[in-house]
């Protein structure tokens, strides 16, 4: 295929907070601070360079509210607030973006991998092979024959191999895993007490979370059965949670960008 008609998906939002946390402070004479401004357009120049003839879209994540907290409202509940001298410079990534004539897209209710996934199921349908710029584990689940990700931050290509290697199945059974396992770092429950050794076991053996969930008896370890059987719950809620929408209105077609 012609990598021209590639569409490139940059993780605006993930990109904000590495090169923030990557720079030290720094600021424009008028004080206003631009560590992050500065650390997100290098890696932009650099994919222009890489990418140029591709089309090439940032999404950015709306506000903090989604449809992830009305199905839970603790999702994300324990982040710390946005540090104070990052605030300013999210309108100036975004004019900056705009700078450099690049389409951005954010969607009020969505998280930027809801987006990320409509577009790359909108492509597979099209028959145009995608490429996510982020290190977002929870965008895995994207990756097949027709879509790759790219970690900016270690240069690294992840297709179904490397995601196989990372979780120990195929990316449509990744958020399986995340299922049972759940994530501090976004609040998500999972069942307390099972590991990745566990989930993936498990997943294994009864292949997903509804035949785990009706399987339970067949569980021989007495422990695990009473986590299962009572974590059924907070598994479900947890399956909501990681499972990427995929088909968000989107108000920019490809063919657009």
């Amino acid at each position: 295929m012609n990598k021209q008609n590639r569409l490139i998906l940059i993780d605006g939002s993930g990109y904000i907070f590495r090169a923030y946390y990557a720079l030290p402070p720094m600021n424009r004479k008028d004080g206003t601070p631009v560590n992050a401004v500065f650390g997100f357009t290098n890696m932009l120049v650099k994919l222009i360079e890489d990418y140029s003839n591709e089309k090439l879209i940032v999404i950015f994540d709306a506000t903090r509210e989604n449809f992830r907290n009305k199905i839970y409202p603790k999702y994300k509940a324990n982040r710390g607030e946005t540090p104070e001298d990052l605030i300013p410079q999210f309108d100036l990534i975004k004019k900056s973006v705009q700078a450099f004539n690049i389409p951005q897209l954010e969607l009020e209710g969505y998280e930027a991998d809801d987006i990320i996934a409509t577009y790359t199921n909108q492509a597979q349908k099209l028959n145009i092979p995608s490429l996510i710029i982020s290190s977002d584990k929870d965008l895995m689940q994207l990756v097949s024959d027709k879509v790759e990700m790219l970690d900016p931050m270690k240069n690294k290509k992840i297709g179904i191999n490397e995601v196989i290697e990372k979780f120990g199945v195929k990316p449509n059974k990744v958020i399986q895993i995340q299922a049972l396992t759940g994530d501090k770092v976004d609040n998500i429950p999972g069942a307390l007490g099972i590991g990745p050794k566990t989930a993936l076991e498990l997943i294994k053996r009864f292949g997903d979370i509804e035949g785990l969930i009706k399987n339970t008896n067949d569980i021989k370890q007495e422990k695990r059965k009473k986590i299962i059987r009572e974590s059924e719950n907070d598994i479900r809620v947890s399956l909501k949670l990681v499972k990427l929408k995929n088909n968000v209105d989107l108000p920019l077609s490809i063919k657009e960008i």
